[in-house]
């Protein structure tokens, strides 16, 4: 019998997929519910509609008022937090465990290595641009001397 190199990108995806399934973890992520099986490359995108946050209500009252759920936006987990005092509970006591944004490609090349506001990893530099941003740009004097250019 004669490999050709077909044959062989085949046998190499075979080998690749049974080594794949015998190396993956068994372990059971403890996951909140979900309202659908999610699809494999684009997740719950399918299920996103106009007036977010209404969907997002009828999501939580099928789960059966669901106080948290998590929803797969392609390959990222996105957790929605619908109860007063579960979403209390993570901006007081875990505020920053959730205010660090993850470092992407795009953010790393395009933005300046994330140091700009949008991007840039919750710390001593986020802090200084957020305070900058709130004495310069957003300052009512500064608001109303642009208040002509809002109203064009």
């Amino acid at each position: 019998m004669e490999f050709t190199p077909i044959s062989l990108v085949y046998l190499l995806f075979i080998f690749i997929t049974i080594t794949f399934w015998l190396t993956r973890s068994n372990r059971k992520l403890n996951l909140p519910p979900s309202p659908a099986t999610s699809l494999p490359v684009i997740g719950h995108l399918h299920l996103l509609k106009p007036r977010l946050h209404r969907l997002l209500l009828s999501f939580s009252q099928s789960l059966e008022n669901a106080p948290i759920f998590h929803l797969r936006l392609g390959n990222r987990l996105v957790y929605v937090v619908s109860s007063r005092s579960i979403a209390e509970e993570c901006f007081t006591k875990n505020d920053v465990v959730l205010a660090d944004r993850p470092v992407f490609t795009v953010s790393k090349h395009i933005g300046y290595n994330a140091t700009h506001m949008v991007a840039a990893p919750y710390g001593e530099h986020w802090k200084n641009l957020r305070r900058i941003a709130a004495v310069e740009i957003f300052s009512s004097q500064r608001l109303n001397t642009f208040l002509y250019i809002r109203k064009d």
